[in-house]
């Protein structure tokens, strides 16, 4: 199932009246084989290394990678913001490694530092705990495993320098917690691939959907990708979403033809049968509706990404907020991606002129990028 949208709606009630489509067509949807409205989740999955000063946490980075990444001191608080990894781990395919600095850091700038640790769990798919074997574990290691626990994060534990002792006492704690263990020296990197194991049995296994459009096409049929160039869009390049639908596309047997909003109507003139589907930016959504005939499906990469990444019933929701919003209310709007805004930037500019549109006055915008999200939303309407 796709949204297939009435086309004679103007401004921001035509998004209200799309999510109240999809949202009819929605248990059909759910219902599918290929249906997946899960945890939001980036394309790579995420394993981030969490412990206390001293832990071992940068060698085992280092011993997962077979690099000499992360800077390795008897210091303690040698590393001091989260370093980040990308590699492959067959079968599991791309993940992103993450080393953060000691949850015990101390002082002004140690509490800043366990901040953003802490902050890193929000992206966190897998937890590796470290804790050296000749420590023994303590309210720090309380505190992660109940944070992970708390957001439901798979925990694999990691019973680090174990060339100074067997680290039986950790070993004790870590079953007491129900959490499967590994032990690893950080001389010789011993148990690496038992680790590399666990991770591959413990990782989840529906982090993220197999397609992003391939489950809506079949082979041969037409797709177009309606991909809007103008002072926003990148020099030279498509934008990531974009490229990735239209490989999805091709892995689906597919025939896809990419067009700006100004040729779109030559590109359908030329087809002899309907697309079975067009894909468009949200930004000319108004422009490609027109455009495109009633009986086929139209809809959006944003959208398309929403099922994709995140929750679609949730942001479906969030839509339906809009009607209750009303002049001078506060508005969150949450970018996972950073970059500086254009005059044209649908983030910073178009959503919030469209909010105001519809509420016939001035609202109070807040803005949050990248991992950096406000924690206190009571204060906002949507």
């Amino acid at each position: 199932m796709i949204c297939i949208y009435k086309r004679k709606v103007s401004k921001l009630d035509k998004g209200i009246k799309m999510a109240e489509n999809l949202n009819n067509q929605y248990i059909a949807f759910e219902n599918s084989a290929q249906s997946s409205f899960g945890t939001p989740r980036g394309v790579r999955l995420h394993i981030a290394i969490f412990g206390k000063r001293n832990a071992g946490k940068s060698s085992l980075i280092n011993a997962i990678t077979n690099q000499d990444l992360a800077v390795v001191s008897p210091v303690a608080g040698t590393t001091t913001d989260p370093v980040f990894k990308a590699m492959e781990i067959a079968p599991i395919g791309p993940v992103t490694l993450i080393d953060t600095a000691g949850i015990d850091d101390e002082g002004l700038l140690g509490e800043l530092r366990v901040t953003k640790s802490l902050q890193v769990m929000a992206k966190t798919d897998l937890l590796l705990l470290s804790v050296a074997a000749d420590q023994a574990p303590d309210e720090f290691d309380v505190k992660i495993v109940q944070a992970a626990k708390a957001r439901c994060i798979p925990i694999i534990g990691v019973i680090t320098k174990s060339d100074l002792g067997a680290g039986n006492l950790v070993a004790a704690w870590f079953e007491e917690q129900n959490i499967p263990l590994c032990r690893i020296n950080n001389q010789t990197r011993d148990n690496i691939e038992q680790l590399k194991l666990l991770i591959v049995q413990y990782a989840p296994k529906d982090y993220l959907p197999e397609t992003i459009v391939g489950d809506l096409l079949k082979p041969l049929d037409t797709v177009i990708l309606v991909c809007p160039v103008d002072a926003g869009a990148p020099k030279s390049r498509l934008i990531l979403p974009q490229v990735q639908v239209l490989r999805d596309a091709l892995d689906a047997g597919a025939i896809a033809m990419v067009v700006t909003e100004k040729e779109l109507s030559a590109a359908l003139a030329k087809l002899v049968s309907p697309p079975a589907l067009v894909i468009t930016d949200s930004q000319v959504f108004a422009t490609v509706s027109k455009l495109v005939p009633a009986h086929v499906p139209l809809t959006s990469f944003s959208i398309l990404y929403a099922r994709y990444k995140g929750n679609l019933r949730e942001f479906l929701n969030g839509v339906k907020a809009i009607d209750e919003l009303k002049t001078g209310d506060k508005v969150l709007i949450a970018e996972a991606c950073s970059h500086y805004p254009s005059h044209e930037d649908i983030g910073r500019v178009k959503i919030p002129n469209w909010l105001e549109q519809k509420v016939g006055g001035k609202l109070e915008f807040s803005f949050a990028v990248g991992g950096d999200f406000i924690q206190d939303l009571s204060q906002y309407k949507l």
